[in-house]
Order: C-alpha cells, then structure tokens, then sequence
C-alpha cells in the first residue's frame, strides 16, 4: 500500500487555525492541561479536501503521545500511524497553552499554527480541529481518545461537530484498528489507553509522519 502523503496531512501541514469557527470553543485553559498528558488512540479522521480524505483511509490505526515541557505552556507531540505495513513516526508538533486559554497545535520549527484543540463534554475525548486554504477553505477534524470503547454519546457528539463545519457522513474515516504496528512502549502507558479485545478488532484524527519524496503535498 503506497504512502500517499499520509505524512502531511498527519504532520498538520500548510494548515490553517480554526479560528472563528462557531461549532465549538477552545480547550482546555491552562490549568487543566495536565489532563491531556499521556497517551490517546487514533479513532477517526474527518476532511473535506479529497487528497487528505484518500489518505486518512490508508490509516489502521495510531497513537498520540503528550509530554510535558519546562516551559509549563507547551506540551510535546509524538504521533505514531499504521499505514500499510509501516509504522510512521512524527515529533514535529506540540500543544501550546496560549493566554487566552486557547490549546494551539503548532509546527516545532516553524511555530505555525497547525489547528485548534476543541471543546466536547468528555475529558477523555481529544478533538483537532483545522482549516485547509486553497481555491477555498476545507475544514477538517481528527478525533483521539483514551480508549477505543467510545461511548454512543461520544460518538454522536463528534459526528454533529463534523455536521455543524458542513462535513457529511462520507467525508468521516474510522480507523479499523486490524494491525498492531505501532505498539504502545512500556514507559509511554502512564496514561495508556485501554483496549478491549472486540473494540480494538472492530473500533469504528493527528495526525503523523515526515514528508516523504514523492509524496502528495497539501
């Protein structure tokens, strides 16, 4: 299975923030921001730019890993992917708490702002907004979470986010989840997430990689 520029829709790139979208407000402030240390699952992905819609359907499945900083405003990104029969590594974002209790996701060279972390009922849900500019704007979403047994309101929550930046049900992804390519390692399972033996079988977003020669760009 070819690697069609999976690394960059996953690596955030050439992405525009999420601002003034009205589906949903920023989060979390700064004083809940040791609530996303830890390690998420890759559950789903949502575009409407039909080159990142091709490559979220590459994806089995994946891995978010959030550490924190000395700076005590930014928190660093590892984000692994299955794709095909290779395991793709990404460390070139990081969360950034702003004053403005907005949680950014920026590029670690560039400091661009690659999207915008947003607000849904549980904590144990990570959602990724982001905004693509070409002849127009596209708006996309990458969903993690703590594990992969969501529950139907989550599910549900998620999808009417999808809804409301005017994504249909066709332009939603779920990973599958029927590889175990990229593992968990021991010292990353502080907050590792849970999974049962049917969701991780069946399980119905942050994105990772490098840009590889050849590949698509955004």
């Amino acid at each position: 299975m070819a690697v069609v520029g999976v690394a960059a829709i996953l690596g955030l790139a050439a992405l525009l923030p999420a601002a003034g979208v009205p589906c949903g407000a920023p989060h979390p402030d700064s004083t809940t921001a040791s609530k996303l240390l830890g390690t998420w699952v890759y559950v789903a992905g949502a575009a409407q730019f039909p080159q990142h819609l091709l490559e979220m359907l590459l994806i089995d499945h994946g891995h978010l890993l959030v550490e924190p900083h000395a700076s005590g405003q930014e928190l660093l990104l590892t984000q692994r992917v299955a794709v095909g029969d290779q395991c793709l590594t990404n460390n070139s974002t990081y969360f950034e708490i702003t004053a403005g209790n907005t949680t950014l996701v920026k590029h670690a060279k560039t400091h661009q702002t690659m999207g915008t972390l947003m607000n849904l009922s549980s904590e144990d849900i990570l959602l990724i907004q982001y905004q693509l500019q070409r002849e127009r704007t596209y708006s996309g979403l990458y969903l993690y979470a703590r594990n992969l047994s969501m529950s139907t309101a989550d599910r549900e929550e998620f999808e009417h986010h999808a809804k409301c930046l005017g994504l249909s049900e066709e332009e939603i992804v779920y990973a599958p989840w029927k590889t175990e390519l990229c593992e968990v390692k021991a010292d990353e399972k502080g907050n590792s997430p849970h999974m049962e033996p049917a969701a991780a079988a069946t399980a119905s977003s942050p994105p990772p990689g490098t840009h590889r020669p050849g590949s698509a760009g955004n």
